[in-house]
């Protein structure tokens, strides 16, 4: 390409813009690990909380570990456990309950979940110790939902998009969406969030989170 003015100009506006999102992406990450840290030691006593009920109520373990993807690979996602100890078995027991779960990856009346998942899952508290994956760099506060490996399929063309992304506490999905959208539906958004991210997005999104968390709706 012949060298010009204008040609000068917009590449000194490109490598301009690349690094302007490179240190948007850099502040993302200290904003992670420090509201992360600090979300840690605020819920400590909620941490206690639930820990003692899973206890009491169905027992060891009172984590789960969750395989989930992101762009270094596959990690464990950890989550207060809300589903019985046999829970892979009474699905696998079930066809007709499988081919619900295949379908979207999520059941609404699962009877693998025990009264207090329920409640923790209504209103995400099974999820608070993914500010750990946060912590050490395997999730961010805000993103794409978080997905398991048989679920990228359901992306499509879109799947190294979304790897290119960590998995998110929150998310577009999870303030605008949650499980009252169609699975395409989920899909898009995901998609829509990565292709359209900002940092001011995402501050907006961790401020919705908590008012959409509190109602309580769909969520199962």
């Amino acid at each position: 390409m012949p060298f010009s003015p204008d040609n000068l100009t917009v590449a000194t506006f490109e490598v301009r813009s690349s690094r302007k999102q490179m240190h948007f992406r850099v502040l993302k990450r200290i904003i992670d690990a420090v509201g992360a840290l600090i979300l840690l030691v605020l819920l400590a006593p909620v941490f206690v909380v639930i820990a003692i009920v899973v206890l009491v109520t169905d027992g060891w373990p009172i984590i789960y570990r969750r395989r989930v993807v992101g762009p270094a690979g596959e990690f464990d996602a950890f989550k207060f456990r809300t589903m019985h100890k046999d829970a892979d078995r009474l699905l696998e027991q079930d066809d007709e309950l499988l081919a619900a779960y295949r379908d979207n990856f999520k059941l609404k009346c699962d009877p693998r979940v025990t009264r207090a998942g329920a409640f923790l899952r209504k209103f995400s508290l099974d999820e608070l110790p993914q500010l750990f994956n946060v912590l050490i760099g395997q999730m961010s506060l805000v993103g794409p939902r978080m997905i398991t490996a048989p679920e990228l399929e359901k992306y499509g063309e879109h799947q190294r998009l979304l790897l290119t992304v960590k998995p998110g506490l929150t998310g577009y999905w999870q303030v605008h969406g949650r499980q009252e959208v169609s699975y395409p539906e989920r899909v898009r958004m995901d998609v829509e969030y990565i292709r359209t991210w900002s940092l001011s997005k995402d501050l907006q999104l961790l401020w919705l989170t908590p008012m959409r968390v509190i109602r309580g709706r769909g969520a199962y």
